[in-house]
């Protein structure tokens, strides 16, 4: 079989380098890559210097053309993904776009329609669990029964608001798609993976700006309750990570069964363990730690597979929208409760 060969189109979040080193793992050939005028010249600076092997192309039409590449990989600004994504599957290529896929529920729309009309796959890059080996861990000793039926979820996504350069698009709410719909898309996916779910509702979700007045358009903190038709979700996110804190986020999940639970504690333990990977196990056994250090990270070569074969073992096509459309959902049902807020504020003045 050929190497896959890829493309990049975009690289305006930091997201693009995981995306990158994962598939070349798989076995993937990236060839060329290309990004919108929009992006910093620190990022591009970055990326050049990070991967000065890979030639950058002027214009996107060299990437879209190109009969040899099979996958875009996408990682250009919230808001341009989406229509990115629609003109590779319209080129005949299949896509990797990190999160989120959308920054609102028309777009999510259209990309849904010319998948259809395509049959190319498009993938999202939920990297708080498909680039984490502790998940890889979770998932078997979930599947051998250790903490029973998953009942519900806990994640938890802080974030670091000074975590190196921010570009301007960064602190623009139209840019990002606000706060859960771009973090807490990490939420979603395991929510919807870790309890099974297949369908689910948005029961609560709230946003704000509650630390940082300086960034006017900025929701540093946001919240979300969910009902699955297997099991229940709480998620927080935040970009209130203090500086003190040695990695960006104290990212962690809890997953509670019906004869157990497992924390994963991400990429750091504050109780003092070093390096990243925790895992947290407490069932009829007892409790127990263990380091997922060379579990892997398996999503990358399934979705080669999956392109070869037209398979769905990497990510099925409806836990991609679903999870998508649950943090669209959530984003505005977040917005129109702090809209109404504000009015009911301002007619009691």
């Amino acid at each position: 079989m050929k190497p896959l060969r890829i493309g990049v189109m975009g690289i305006d979040h930091g997201h693009i380098y995981g995306q990158i080193a994962g598939m070349r793992a798989a076995g993937a050939e990236l060839v060329a890559w290309w990004t919108s005028e929009r992006t910093d010249p620190v990022d591009i600076a970055n990326f050049t210097a990070k991967h000065p092997e890979i030639p950058q192309v002027k214009d996107a039409a060299q990437i879209l053309e190109d009969d040899s590449l099979s996958l875009i990989l996408i990682s250009a600004i919230p808001e341009q993904r989406a229509g990115f994504a629609i003109s590779a599957m319209q080129h005949g290529k299949d896509v990797m776009v990190d999160k989120p896929g959308a920054t609102t529920l028309d777009q999510l729309a259209r990309v849904k329609a010319v998948q259809a009309e395509t049959g190319r796959i498009w993938s999202v890059c939920f990297s708080e669990r498909l680039a984490v080996e502790a998940t890889t861990l979770v998932d078997k000793i979930i599947a051998e029964g250790r903490i029973g039926k998953v009942l519900q979820t806990v994640g938890l996504g802080p974030h670091k608001l000074g975590n190196g350069h921010r570009a301007e698009w960064f602190f623009s709410r139209q840019a990002t798609g606000g706060i859960l719909c771009d973090i807490a898309a990490h939420q979603f996916d395991q929510f919807l993976h870790y309890t099974g779910s297949t369908s689910a509702r948005v029961v609560s979700a709230h946003v704000g700006n509650m630390a940082t007045p300086q960034h006017a358009e900025l929701q540093d903190f946001g919240e979300v309750m969910l009902a699955g038709d297997q099991g229940r979700g709480y998620a927080r996110v935040d970009w209130l990570t203090p500086k003190g804190l040695p990695v960006w986020g104290d990212g962690r999940i809890t997953i509670l069964g019906s004869e157990g639970y497992i924390e994963l504690r991400k990429y750091i333990d504050i109780a003092g363990r070093e390096g990243t990977e925790h895992v947290f196990l407490a069932d009829a056994r007892g409790v127990e730690y263990l380091s997922a250090k060379g579990q892997g990270t398996p999503y990358f070569g399934r979705l080669a597979a999956d392109i070869e074969s037209r398979g769905e073992t990497a990510m099925t096509q409806r836990h991609a929208f679903l999870a998508t459309e649950l943090a669209l959902t959530a984003q505005a049902m977040a917005e129109a409760s702090l809209a109404e807020t504000s009015r009911a504020g301002e007619g009691q003045k």
